[in-house]
C-alpha cells in the first residue's frame, strides 16, 4: 500500500481496523507467556537516536532488559549512543553495504517492539519537508509491521507505536479530546491516520501512543525555550491563548514501558498527554518561574510563521487532549500541572 498521497480518511475507520487488529483470536505471541509474565523483555526500538528514543533505551536497559536498536545506520546510530553500546546494545541497520535487511532478523526473539521514528515537526515546512514528515514515519512504521508479520505467528512481538496529538486537529474547544474523539483535517492530522493504519496492519497487539509537546531539557520544545528566558528574553508565542497538551518526558517512557509489560492492558490507543493541559502562556509563566526569569517578550505570530512557515501551526493553533483512557487504566502521572513539571526538569 503506497503511503503517498495522503488520504482525509476519518478516524473511525482507522479506530475499526486498529480494534480489528488488536482482537484477532490468533496464537500468537500476546497468548504465550510474554512480557507481562517475564522479569526480562527484549525490545526492539527504532527511533532510539532521538530525544524520547534515548530515555527509553537508558531506561530499558536500566531495569535490565536487552535493546535492540532498528536504525537506517547502525554505524551513526553507535556513535550517537555511546553508552548504550557500552551496555550490551545490539544495533541492526534496514540497509547494510551487503544490502542485507537486518531488521527482519532483529525483531526474532524480541516480546516487544517500540516504534518511534520520524522527522522532528518543529523544522521550518515547505513541501520537501512535507514528504519527508510523511514518508520517515508511514515507511518505517511500513516496514516494521512487515517485519513483525513476517516471523511466524506464534513468534510476533508486540508493538508500541508512536503517533500525536496532531491527529485531533487544531482546536481552540474547551471540552478536550479523549481517545474516542475523531480526527482532524488538517495536513497533520490527516499524516497522524496514515501513520496509526500502517500501525493497525500488525497482526500482534498494538498500542498506539498519541503524544503531545515532550518536556524534558536536552531537546523537544523546552530546547528552544529555556535559553531564550534564561538570557531575560523568554516570552509566549503567538497569543498565548492557545492550548498546550504536554507530558514530562519520564511519564511517557513509562507509558512505553507500561504498555510493554502489560500489552493487553494497553492495547488500542491512549493518549500520551498530562492530565491537566495548560496554555502557551500557562507553559512561559511556568518557566518563567522555574528559572527566576521574567515572561515579557511575546513572539508575534507572524513573525513564527515567516519563520516556520506552515509549521507554525504545531505551536500557534494546538488543542487540548486529555488523557482518558490511559488513566482508566490506571496509569498514573509523576508530573501532572506543567509548574511541578518544569521546577523539577530546572532543578536538575
Amino acid at each position: 500500500r503506497a503511503a503517498a498521497p495522503l488520504r482525509g480518511a476519518s478516524a473511525q475507520p482507522a479506530r475499526r481496523t486498529l480494534r480489528a487488529s488488536t482482537s484477532r483470536v490468533r496464537a500468537s505471541a500476546e497468548d504465550a507467556p510474554v512480557a507481562e509474565q517475564q522479569t526480562k523483555m527484549v525490545v526492539a526500538v527504532t527511533g532510539a537516536t532521538g530525544f524520547v528514543g534515548k530515555a527509553l533505551v537508558d531506561r530499558l536497559m536500566a531495569d535490565g532488559h536487552e535493546v535492540r536498536i532498528l536504525t537506517r545506520n547502525a554505524i551513526s546510530a553507535r556513535l550517537a549512543m555511546p553508552n548504550a553500546a557500552l551496555k550490551g546494545a545490539k544495533f541492526y541497520s534496514w540497509d547494510t553495504m551487503k544490502g542485507k535487511i537486518e531488521w527482519y532478523e532483529a525483531v526474532k526473539g524480541c516480546t516487544g517492539v517500540v516504534n518511534l521514528a520520524g522527522a522532528p515537526i518543529s523544522s521550518p515546512w515547505n513541501a520537501e519537508y512535507k514528504k519527508t514528515l510523511v514518508k520517515s514515519r508511514i515507511v518505517t512504521t511500513r516496514r516494521v509491521v512487515d517485519a513483525i508479520n513476517a516471523l511466524p505467528a506464534a513468534e510476533r512481538p508486540t508493538l508500541v507505536s508512536s503517533s500525536a496529538v496532531g491527529f485531533y486537529g487544531s482546536s481552540k474547544a474547551d471540552a478536550g479530546f479523549s481517545e474516542k474523539a475523531r480526527a482532524g483535517k488538517d495536513f497533520l492530522a490527516k499524516l497522524c491516520v496514515d501513520w496509526e493504519k500502517e500501525a493497525a496492519r500488525c497482526d500482534s497487539t498494538t498500542t498506539v501512543v498519541r503524544t503531545g509537546v515532550v518536556l524534558e531539557k536536552g531537546g523537544g520544545a523546552l530546547a528552544k525555550i529555556l535559553p531564550v528566558f534564561q538570557l531575560y528574553g523568554g516570552g509566549p508565542l503567538g497569543s498565548g491563548k492557545q492550548f498546550v497538551s504536554w507530558i514530562h518526558r519520564d511519564d511517557l517512557v513509562e507509558l512505553f514501558v507500561r504498555a510493554l509489560m502489560e500489552p493487553k492492558k494497553y492495547a488500542g490507543v491512549v493518549n500520551g498527554t498530562a492530565p491537566v493541559p495548560t496554555t502557551m502562556d500557562g507553559l512561559c509563566e511556568a518557566v518563567a518561574k522555574a528559572t527566576d526569569r521574567p515572561n515579557w517578550l511575546p513572539v508575534p505570530g507572524l513573525a513564527l510563521r515567516a519563520l516556520l512557515g506552515e509549521g507554525a501551526t504545531v505551536v500557534l493553533d494546538g488543542q487540548k487532549v486529555l488523557p482518558t483512557r490511559t488513566r482508566e487504566l490506571g496509569f498514573e502521572f509523576k508530573y501532572e500541572n506543567v509548574e511541578e513539571a518544569l521546577e523539577a526538569i530546572v532543578a536538575k
